[in-house]
C-alpha cells in the first residue's frame, strides 16, 4: 500500500515571501496603508523614528480601523494565503465594508508581509470596538531556531486597553529594521504615500501621511497646491460604453499673459467622432472601444497639464523653476485609483502605461509627455471586476478588461490634446518659440533689404546677392523634391495595398481556371496602376497645365479605393469645358488630390454613415485663379481652421495618422503660389447631400 504523505513548510519561507512578493519599502507601506484601508479606518500614519540606525530605529503605523480582535489574528492575520477578503468580494451586497462602504482591496492575503519586509521585530496591537486590546509579538531572530513554519513562535495575548483607551484600530510597531534608510528612501517613501492620496478632490473619508521625527530629510519637498496653480491646461470626462458622457477642458492663461484668454470646451462642443472612445490594432485599423463588454464600469479621467518651455514658465514668474521640473519629473505621468484609493504602480516615473512618451516620437509638438501632466483615473470597485491585480501587488492582469481600459484612456487623451493643440499654438505664437514668417525665405529677403541699405558698393552688392539668389534657388529645389517624395511615400503604402488586392485576384483566378481575357484584364489594371503612380516621382516643370487631364489621373489611382469602399463619386468637373488651366506640375496636383480624397475615405467610413460621396469640380470664381474643390459626405472638419495644414495636427485616432497629408497638400499650394482654403458649404455649388462634410479648395494661377 503507499504511503500518505503531506507537503512541510519551511519557517524561513516566511521571510523569504515576504522578500520575494513585496519588492521595496514603499511597496511594503503601502500594503499595510490598503489594510488600514480595507478596515474602515479614515487615516494611516506612518511614523519614523532613529531609522538612519537600523538597530534602533522604528516604524510606526497608525490606523483608526475597525481593529482585530484574538479570533481574527489568530485565525485570519496569522493564516497566510487567507482568503477572508476574497470571499466577501464575491457576493456584492456582502463585500461592503460596514461603516464607509468601501470594497476591500486586498484579496491574495499576502499584504501583512509588507510587515516582514521592514524589520526583525514585529508589534501588533489592535482593539475592535467593546472587545479587549489584543497584542501580537513576532521576532524574526527566532526563525533560524525553527525548522518548520508550526515551530516559529509567535506571541498573542489579550489585555487590558493600554494604546487604545477609547477607540478602536491597529498599531504596527516594526523595530531593529532590517535595512539602513537614507534620505533618498526616505523622501521616496514619502512620495509613495502621498501619491495614494488623489490630488484633485481627496479620498473620501481616507488619509496617509508620513513623518519623520528629529529630521529634516523632507523639508524643501514640493505639493500638489504648490505647483497647482501654475496649471495652463485642466480636464474632466467620464465615460463608459463606446462613448465619452461628460467632458470639460479649461485653458486657463496667467493672469500676467496679454491677448489671450481662458477657452472652455464642454461635451456639447465635441464631434460624435471626438466622444467615441476609438483604438487602433497593430495594423493601424482604427476600431471602437466598447466598456460594457468588459465588467470595467463607468471611468472618471481627471488632469491638470502644464507647459516645460523656458518662456512660458518665465512668465509664470516661478520661483523654483528646477523644483518644479524635478516635482514633475517625480510625479507626472496617468495614476490608477479604485475606490479612492491608488492602484501601484500606474504612473510611477518607470511605467508609462499609457505608452505617453512612445506616442510623442511622430507627433512631439501635438502629444502630451508624462512630465507635461498630473492625471488620474478612477474605477468603481464593484464595476471593474474583470481589472484583476497581479501577484505581485504591481498593477493589472493584462486581459482584456486591462487592454480595454487603456485603449479607452488613450481615447479620451487624444481627444484632450486636440483641444490642447489650438491654444497651444496661440500661446506659441504670443509667447513662445513659433517662427511666424516662411522659414530661410523670409531670413533671405530680410539679408537683401540689409544689403540694399548698407552695402554701398554696387559690385559688392550684386555679388552678395547673386549668392543669395542661389541660395534661395537651391532651397526651393530641394524644398520641393522633398514636399514630392513625401507625398510619394504616403501614397505607397496605398500602392502596395492595390497592387497585393490584384495579385490576390489574379492568382485565385488562375487556382480556379478564370478565363485568359479576365486575367489579361488584371495584369492590364495592375500596369496601368503602376503607370499612374508613377507620377507622383517623376520630375515635372512648373508651367500652365490642364487641370482635367490631371484630376482623372489621380482618379484612376485611387478608383480601386472608391469601388471597395463604396463611395460614389460626383465628377462635376468632367461638365467643364473651358477655364480649365492652372500653374502647377502634375506630380503635385495628383498627391494633392489624392491625399484629400485619402482624408474623406478615411472620416466617411470612420463616421459609419451610409451614403459616402466624394464631390469633385472646377471653378473659376476666385479672379486670376482656376480651383479644384473637393467635398465629401463625411464628418466634416474636426481641426480647427487655425490649426489645418499645420504639421502633426491630426483629430484620428492614436496610431492612425500622423497629420501629414493635408500639411503636404498645404506645401504642395504654397510651392507653386497657388493657395488652399475651406469653403463653407452654399459658396460653390454642389449637392445638398454634402452641406455637412468637408469642403476643400486648391486654387491655381491662371497664368505663369
Amino acid at each position: 500500500m503507499p504511503d500518505k504523505v503531506k507537503f512541510k513548510v519551511r519557517a524561513r519561507l516566511l521571510e523569504q515571501m515576504g522578500e520575494q512578493l513585496i519588492k521595496s519599502e514603499s511597496i511594503a507601506l503601502m500594503e499595510l496603508i490598503k489594510n488600514a484601508y480595507d478596515a474602515d479606518a479614515s487615516y494611516c500614519t506612518v511614523e519614523m523614528e532613529n531609522i538612519e540606525s537600523p538597530k534602533e530605529g522604528s516604524i510606526i503605523i497608525t490606523d483608526d480601523g475597525t481593529g482585530m480582535n484574538y479570533e481574527i489574528l489568530k485565525d485570519v492575520w496569522l493564516d497566510i494565503g487567507t482568503s477572508n477578503k476574497a470571499d466577501k468580494k464575491k457576493t456584492i451586497n456582502k463585500s461592503r465594508s460596514p461603516k464607509y462602504h468601501r470594497i476591500p482591496l486586498g484579496e491574495k492575503g499576502i499584504g501583512r508581509f509588507g510587515v516582514h519586509r521592514l524589520g526583525h521585530e514585529i508589534e501588533v496591537v489592535s482593539r475592535m470596538e467593546g472587545e479587549e486590546e489584543c497584542q501580537l509579538l513576532i521576532d524574526w531572530d527566532a526563525i533560524d531556531k525553527s525548522k518548520y513554519i508550526e515551530d516559529f513562535p509567535i506571541t498573542l495575548k489579550k489585555r487590558p486597553a493600554e494604546t487604545f483607551k477609547k477607540n478602536h484600530g491597529t498599531k504596527i510597531t516594526i523595530r531593529r529594521l532590517k535595512n539602513t534608510w537614507d534620505r533618498a528612501t526616505v523622501r521616496e517613501c514619502h512620495r509613495a504615500i502621498t501619491s495614494l492620496n488623489s490630488p484633485f478632490d481627496g479620498i473620501e473619508n481616507f488619509r496617509s501621511d508620513l513623518t519623520v521625527h528629529g529630521s529634516n530629510w523632507l523639508e524643501g519637498l514640493l505639493e500638489y497646491d504648490d505647483i497647482n496653480e501654475y496649471k495652463l491646461y485642466s480636464f474632466e470626462a467620464i465615460f463608459s460604453g463606446t462613448h465619452i458622457t461628460d467632458f470639460k477642458y479649461s485653458f486657463l492663461p496667467y493672469p500676467n499673459m496679454m491677448g489671450i484668454t481662458e477657452r472652455i470646451v464642454t461635451t456639447n462642443d465635441l464631434a460624435e467622432t471626438s466622444r467615441r472612445l476609438v483604438g487602433a490594432d497593430e495594423n493601424r485599423k482604427p476600431y471602437t472601444v466598447d466598456l460594457a463588454k468588459e465588467k470595467i464600469g463607468t471611468i472618471v479621467f481627471k488632469g491638470i497639464i502644464f507647459d516645460l518651455d523656458t518662456k512660458i514658465l518665465k512668465i509664470a514668474t516661478l520661483s523654483d523653476v528646477k523644483g518644479f521640473k524635478n516635482y514633475l519629473s517625480t510625479n507626472g505621468g496617468i495614476r490608477i485609483f479604485r475606490d479612492k484609493l491608488r492602484v501601484w504602480d500606474y504612473g510611477e516615473p518607470e511605467n508609462d502605461w499609457l505608452e505617453m512618451e512612445t506616442r510623442r516620437i511622430n507627433q512631439p509638438t501635438m502629444k502630451i509627455s508624462k512630465r507635461q501632466i498630473l492625471g488620474t483615473v478612477y474605477l468603481n470597485g464593484s464595476e471593474s471586476t474583470d481589472l484583476r491585480e497581479t501577484a505581485d501587488r504591481e498593477g493589472f492582469l493584462n486581459n482584456d478588461a486591462y487592454k480595454a481600459l487603456k485603449d479607452a484612456c488613450r481615447s479620451v487623451l487624444k481627444t484632450v490634446e486636440d483641444c490642447r493643440s489650438l491654444d497651444k499654438l496661440k500661446l506659441r505664437t504670443l509667447y513662445g518659440t513659433v517662427e511666424k514668417k516662411v522659414p530661410v525665405v523670409s531670413s533671405l529677403a530680410e539679408v537683401k533689404a540689409l544689403v540694399k541699405e548698407h552695402v554701398d558698393t554696387e559690385d559688392a552688392a550684386n555679388e552678395i546677392n547673386h549668392c543669395l539668389d542661389r541660395i534661395q534657388s537651391d532651397y526651393d529645389r530641394i524644398t520641393n523634391n522633398l514636399i514630392s517624395s513625401a507625398g510619394a511615400g504616403l501614397n505607397l503604402i496605398v500602392v502596395i495595398h492595390q497592387m497585393q488586392k490584384i495579385l490576390k485576384e489574379v492568382t485565385i483566378g488562375l487556382e480556379k481556371d478564370m478565363s485568359i481575357e479576365r486575367i489579361k484584364e488584371q495584369i492590364e489594371n495592375l500596369a496601368n496602376l503602376v503607370e499612374g503612380y508613377s507620377i507622383l516621382v517623376k520630375k515635372s516643370s512648373i508651367k500652365v497645365r490642364n487641370l482635367k487631364g490631371i484630376i482623372e489621373k489621380a482618379l484612376f489611382n485611387v478608383d480601386f479605393r472608391l469601388n471597395s469602399h463604396g463611395i460614389t463619386l460626383d465628377a462635376a468637373f468632367r461638365e467643364r469645358f473651358e477655364h480649365l488651366d492652372g500653374v502647377c506640375t502634375e506630380a503635385h496636383v495628383v498627391n494633392a488630390v489624392m491625399n484629400l480624397i485619402d482624408n474623406s475615405i478615411w472620416w466617411m467610413d470612420f463616421s459609419g454613415k451610409d451614403e459616402k460621396a466624394i464631390f469633385l469640380d472646377i471653378s473659376s470664381e476666385i479672379k486670376g485663379y482656376t480651383t479644384i474643390i473637393v467635398a465629401d459626405t463625411g464628418t466634416g472638419f474636426t481641426i480647427p481652421i487655425e490649426q489645418r495644414g499645420e504639421p502633426f495636427v491630426t483629430y484620428k485616432p492614436d496610431g492612425v495618422g500622423m497629420g501629414i497629408g493635408l500639411h503636404l497638400t498645404t506645401l504642395l499650394m504654397e510651392s507653386l503660389g497657388g493657395k488652399i482654403s475651406y469653403p463653407d458649404f452654399g459658396d460653390f455649388p454642389m449637392p445638398e447631400k454634402y452641406k455637412d462634410g468637408a469642403i476643400v479648395l486648391l486654387a491655381f494661377k491662371e497664368k505663369k
